[in-house]
């Protein structure tokens, strides 16, 4: 199967840590030159940058807030600037918290769907100025719990539902293109994001692991993998899709 990876560039919003750092680092092993994106820790980007570089990839830290308008435009000129091109853009940049009801505010409300959802707006207007006329590839970060959301997760859970919406209706418009887009949605994953889960349970001393079919919790390389896949020759006639990177949780 071929994936047809070697000399593209991808922009990985996000790639600081976790999933987006699993993510930044499959790509490049398979010799595709990776922009991390990171907002404000730009210790955790260097050091991916540094994974990569040396275990013979291409890569480079860029700063800036992808739910940003001029942030954005930044990201997107300075990876052409430095690569020479733009393929792929992988949109994992988010807010993972749990809240119930009675702590909502309208700040929080504007700042869940600024990170995760205005951001992939944003990315995806400004990589119709960068992809070539060949086309190109979006894979946005979703949640498994957009379908089923949990106890206190209905803000998130609303955010990853807009993901999976504007997934199917940019891969419907974008085709013309030759641009795809679809959806990876994890479920429960050992990061930061998997102890806040974790703590906001009904019942703390709930074994998340019996949740899953498979038994056990992914691992940021389990998402990467199946990101790698969707950027890939070997998903050219997937489009509009979301995929659950889940252990068979939905």
């Amino acid at each position: 199967m071929e994936l047809n990876l070697e000399n593209k560039t991808a922009i990985v919003t996000g790639g600081s840590k976790g999933i987006g750092a699993a993510i930044a680092k499959a790509l490049a092993a398979e010799g595709v030159a990776i922009a991390v994106n990171y907002v404000s820790n730009k210790e955790n980007a260097d050091k991916v940058v540094k994974e990569i570089l040396d275990a013979g990839g291409k890569a480079m830290a860029v700063q800036g807030d992808a739910s940003n308008e001029n942030d954005v435009k930044k990201i997107f000129a300075m990876t052409k600037d430095h690569f020479g091109s733009l393929n792929i853009v992988v949109n994992n940049a988010g807010i993972y918290q749990f809240n119930p009801i009675e702590a909502f505010e309208v700040a929080k409300f504007q700042q869940f769907f600024n990170t995760n959802v205005l951001s992939v707006f944003l990315t995806t207007k400004e990589a119709l100025n960068y992809f070539p006329d060949t086309g190109g590839n979006i894979v946005n970060i979703g949640a498994v719990l957009s379908h089923n959301p949990n106890i206190n997760g209905s803000l998130y859970g609303a955010t990853k539902a807009a993901v999976d919406t504007l997934t199917m209706a940019f891969a419907k418009e974008l085709a013309a293109r030759h641009i795809r887009v679809n959806t990876v949605a994890p479920g429960p994953t050992i990061t930061e994001g998997s102890k806040e889960m974790t703590r906001n349970q009904s019942n703390g001393s709930m074994d998340i692991t019996k949740m899953i079919p498979l038994g056990r919790l992914g691992t940021p390389e389990d998402i990467a993998k199946v990101v790698v896949f969707l950027t890939s020759d070997a998903s050219g006639w997937i489009t509009g899709e979301r995929i659950n990177a889940s252990g068979g949780m939905r």
